[in-house]
C-alpha cells in the first residue's frame, strides 16, 4: 500500500474507531456510531482505498488518445467482382404439376426469367487496410482482394479512391495497394518481436462494414502455426476480429502497428476468442519484394516435417521434445545435396532455436534463395552441423506441374498405371502396389481387372514399382496362366492371368 493510500486508512480507521467514551461534554455534538454501522463504514472506506491504489498502481490501459491518432490512417475496403449467374438449362421443362397447383406461377415465373440467358452478378466483400506512405500505399490481406475487378479505398474524411493492386502473396496472406492521393495520414510500425505474452494490443478496423471500430485485448501467445499456413508464425490475440477486420492494423500501446489481423478460429463464423495477425515485419518483407521485383520468393530445403513427440524424443537421445523431425527428402531438392538425412530432427537455424516443427517454414521462408544456412540436428543422439544451401521455393503452378509430370501413368498390358502415393496408402493401408487409372483392350482387361485395382503381386513377385511389373511381364511365358493378386474395397482377390502367343 502506497504511503498516501496508508496514511488515508488510519485516517479513517481512527475515526471510527474513535473514544467510545466520548460524552458530548468532550466532542460536542459528537454522536457515537454503532458498532455495527462503524463495521460496515470501515469496511466500505478501506474497499475505496485499496481500489484507489490498485488503479495508481495497476491502471488499465487508456486507449483514446492512440485511437485518435491513428485512426484517420487506417481504411475501409470494399471490392467487387463480375460473376456469372447460374441459369437453369434452355431444355429444362415444366414439371407435371396438378390443375390448379400453387407452384405452377412460381415455376413459370422462375423459368421464364432463368432462360432470357445468363446474367452477370456482382458480388461484394469488406475488408480494412492502413496506409503505410503518405503517397498512396496501403497495406492488407490477399484474401481482401484476391480475384477484384475493382477496389475502393474509403478514407477517414469520407473520400473514397480506387485502388490498384501492386501485388500479393497468397502464401503470407499479404497485399500491397495504391491509391493516387498524397499527404495522407500513415500509421507508426513497430516490433512484433519485442511483443510479450499478456501485452495489450488494439484494433482498429470496419468489422462488417462498421468503419473505425476499435477492439481491444491482449497478446495470448506467439510464433503460433496454423494448418495449411506455413509461412507465417502468427501472433495470437484474443481481440475481437469479425468480418471486415481482415487487414486492418494491430497496435501495442505505444500506437505502433506489430501485425495484420488475418483469421479467427472459429465454429460459428464470428468472433469465438480466437484471433491472429501476420507479425508486421513479416509483412514488410514481403511488401518490400512485391515493390522492387513484383512477386515473392522464399528460401525452400524440400524436405517433409513431423511434430518430435516426448517417445520419438526418447528414442533419438534427446532430453526434451523439440525440432523438426525430417521425415522425407524430395528429391533434386537442396536436402537431397546436402549431408541432412531421414531421421534428422533440425533444431536450429543459423543459430536461431527451432522449437517445433511449425517453427522452421517461416525461418528458412525468409532465407534468400542461394544462401547457406547451418542447420544444428540430432542424429544418433548427437548434436551436429549440417550446411545446406537453400533453394527457391517452387510456386504453385511448379508444384503441379512436376506433380502432373511426374505422375504421367505407364501403360502395361492395355493398362495404365500408377505407383500408390502417401495419400493412396493412408486411405488403403497398403505398403505398395500399382493402381490401375485406366484400361483399353489387353490382357489384364481380360483377366478380369478393373480400374481402381491395385496390382500387388505376379506370380507371388511384389510389384512394387513400374519397372518391376514391365520386369515381371517380360519373363511370362506365352499362353500359359500366371496368378495375379489385385487389392479391391472389397479385399484382396486373384486374378488368372495369360499372356496371348
Amino acid at each position: 500500500m502506497s504511503g498516501k493510500a496508508n496514511k488515508l486508512f488510519i485516517f479513517t480507521t481512527s475515526i471510527l474507531d474513535g473514544n467510545r467514551s466520548s460524552s458530548r461534554a468532550n466532542q460536542g455534538e459528537f454522536v457515537l456510531l454503532s458498532n455495527s454501522f462503524k463495521q460496515s463504514m470501515k469496511t466500505i472506506l478501506i474497499s475505496v482505498v485499496l481500489l484507489n491504489t490498485v488503479s495508481a498502481e495497476y491502471g488499465l490501459p487508456e486507449f483514446t488518445g492512440l485511437v485518435e491518432s491513428n485512426s484517420p490512417a487506417v481504411v475501409n475496403i470494399s471490392t467487387s467482382k463480375q460473376m456469372q449467374a447460374e441459369t437453369v438449362h434452355p431444355n429444362m421443362q415444366m414439371p407435371d404439376l396438378p390443375p390448379g397447383s400453387p407452384l405452377n406461377e412460381f415455376f413459370e415465373k422462375f423459368l421464364g426469367e432463368q432462360k432470357q440467358g445468363p446474367e452477370q452478378r456482382n458480388t461484394r466483400s469488406l475488408g480494412s487496410g492502413f496506409i503505410i506512405s503518405s503517397d498512396g500505399y496501403i497495406v492488407t490481406n490477399h484474401h481482401v482482394v484476391k480475384g477484384a475487378d475493382e477496389i475502393i479505398v474509403r478514407l477517414s474524411d469520407r473520400r473514397q479512391l480506387e485502388a490498384k493492386l501492386i501485388g500479393s502473396d497468397a502464401s503470407s496472406d499479404v497485399a500491397l495497394l495504391k491509391v493516387e492521393a498524397k499527404k495522407l495520414p500513415v500509421v507508426k510500425l513497430g516490433s512484433a518481436v519485442d511483443l510479450k505474452v499478456g501485452q495489450w494490443v488494439l484494433a482498429i478496423g470496419s468489422p462488417f462494414g462498421f468503419d473505425h471500430s476499435v477492439t481491444a485485448g491482449i497478446v495470448s501467445a506467439k510464433g503460433r502455426s496454423l494448418p495449411n499456413e506455413n509461412y507465417v508464425p502468427f501472433i495470437q490475440t484474443d481481440v475481437a476480429i469479425n468480418p471486415g477486420n481482415s487487414g486492418g492494423p494491430l497496435f501495442n500501446l505505444d500506437g505502433e502497428v506489430v501485425g495484420i489481423n488475418s483469421q479467427i478460429y472459429s465454429r460459428t463464423g464470428g468472433f469465438m476468442g480466437l484471433s491472429f495477425a501476420i507479425p508486421i515485419e513479416v509483412a514488410m518483407e514481403v511488401i518490400e519484394q512485391i515493390k522492387t521485383t513484383g512477386s515473392v520468393s522464399r528460401g525452400w530445403l524440400g524436405i517433409y516435417i513431423q511434430e518430435v513427440t516426448r517417445e520419438l524424443a526418447e528414442s533419438f537421445g534427446m532430453e526434451k521434445p523439440n525440432g523438426a523431425l525430417v521425415a522425407k527428402i524430395m528429391p533434386n531438392s537442396p536436402a537431397e545435396k546436402s549431408a541432412l538425412r531421414l531421421g534428422d530432427v533440425i533444431t536450429a537455424v543459423n543459430g536461431l532455436e527451432v522449437a517445433n516443427s511449425g517453427a522452421l517454414p517461416p525461418i528458412i521462408g525468409r532465407v534468400r534463395a542461394g544462401e547457406t544456412v547451418k542447420l544444428q540436428i540430432m542424429r544418433n543422439g548427437k548434436s551436429q552441423v549440417v550446411k545446406v544451401k537453400v533453394g527457391q521455393l517452387p510456386t504453385r503452378a511448379e508444384q503441379v506441374a512436376k506433380v502432373e509430370k511426374a505422375a504421367e501413368p505407364n501403360l502395361i498390358l492395355g493398362a495404365k498405371v500408377l505407383p500408390l502415393t502417401d495419400e493412396n496408402k493412408a486411405s488403403t493401408g497398403l505398403e505398395f502396389g500399382l493402381k490401375v487409372m485406366a484400361l483399353s483392350d489387353g490382357a489384364l482387361k481380360s483377366a478380369g481387372v478393373k480400374v481402381g485395382d491395385v496390382i500387388q503381386m505376379l506370380n507371388g513377385e511384389k510389384v512394387d514399382a513400374i519397372k518391376r511389373l514391365t520386369s515381371l511381364v517380360k519373363d511370362l511365358e506365352k499362353g500359359r496362366f500366371s496368378s495375379l493378386l489385385v487389392q479391391r474395397q472389397q479385399g484382396p482377390q486373384f486374378l488368372a492371368l495369360k499372356i496371348p502367343e
